[in-house]
């Protein structure tokens, strides 16, 4: 099986692999799961996290810092550094659920969608988790990474809201219902996760690895739409169109209209203006007779 893009290995722990599996191998057996189990937890591939623990694949920083946030331990000593001293200046209570790594990564998101891919700066990612650039760098050895593990976490959440509701036998008319909902910018939190989304694009016009990881993920997006479409073309609730040119009109339609929406006055093309634009297609394109 061949992994995604961006997961070459520029992307993945260099160094001594063997201590790095070990401490992993020590978070399953503290936590008392199977492998199969714990990468479950993780969103992982089980054949991966078997290879990855047999030696003959190297864990990408992504994963680590999943494995960082799932056992409740230091990305840093998972990498092979000792124990972090406690920070003297901070109670232990402002850490948050999910550890210093975790909050890190999010805080990270949270500061492109503000000031852009390029305006991101470890001096603000600092002070945005109430701690030092010092902490930062010790959690992950530099920008590029951090940025990395940050555009990796943010599609894996944006992959986990899609895939939350009922799938397989389900309607599927209210599953693209539920999907353009889900990508209709009404929220701060839609609204933020679109600016993210617009900035990889920007990164993907230029072929950098962030822009190449979202591509993929674009392209594994659509294929949701797809299937979706498909199974409502087998249930009969939407006519004979093509799954995979339907996909790509319904996805370009969703991006063009979000970036109107996020771009305009809230008087001009707003959510809710999109939004009836989505459902026309689906009366007028999909919608059976």
């Amino acid at each position: 099986m061949s992994d995604a893009p961006g997961e070459g290995s520029g992307a993945r722990i260099s160094g001594d692999a063997g201590g790095v599996t070990d401490r992993v191998r020590q978070v399953i057996g503290r936590l008392g799961w199977s492998q199969r189990a714990f990468a479950r937890r993780l969103g992982m591939d089980p054949s991966k996290l078997s290879r990855s623990l047999g030696g003959s694949r190297r864990f990408t920083l992504a994963e680590i810092v999943r494995i960082a946030d799932v056992g409740g331990v230091d990305t840093g000593w998972l990498l092979g550094a000792p124990e972090p001293p406690a920070e003297p200046d901070r109670a232990p209570t402002t850490v948050p659920e999910g550890g210093r790594p975790l909050q890190i990564v999010r805080e990270t998101v949270q500061l492109i969608a503000e000031h852009g891919f390029h305006g991101v700066r470890v001096a603000d990612i600092a002070a945005a988790c109430g701690t030092s650039p010092a902490t930062v760098h010790y959690h992950f050895p530099g920008r590029d990474a951090l940025l990395a593990a940050a555009v990796r976490w943010y599609l894996d959440e944006d992959a986990a809201r899609r895939t939350a509701g009922p799938a397989g036998t389900a309607d599927a008319r209210a599953e693209l219902l539920r999907l353009i909902a889900l990508q209709t910018p009404r929220s701060a939190r839609q609204r933020r996760q679109w600016l993210v989304r617009l900035e990889l694009w920007a990164q993907a016009a230029r072929s950098t690895p962030a822009g190449r990881l979202h591509a993929h993920h674009h392209r594994q997006w659509r294929a949701t739409v797809a299937d979706v479409l498909r199974r409502g073309v087998d249930q009969g609730v939407f006519r004979a169109v093509d799954p995979e040119s339907t996909a790509l009109r319904l996805t370009a339609l969703i991006d063009g209209l979000a970036t109107q929406v996020l771009a305009t006055a809230p008087d001009s093309t707003g959510p809710d203006t999109m939004h009836e634009a989505l459902l026309a297609f689906v009366e007028t394109e999909l919608t059976a007779g």
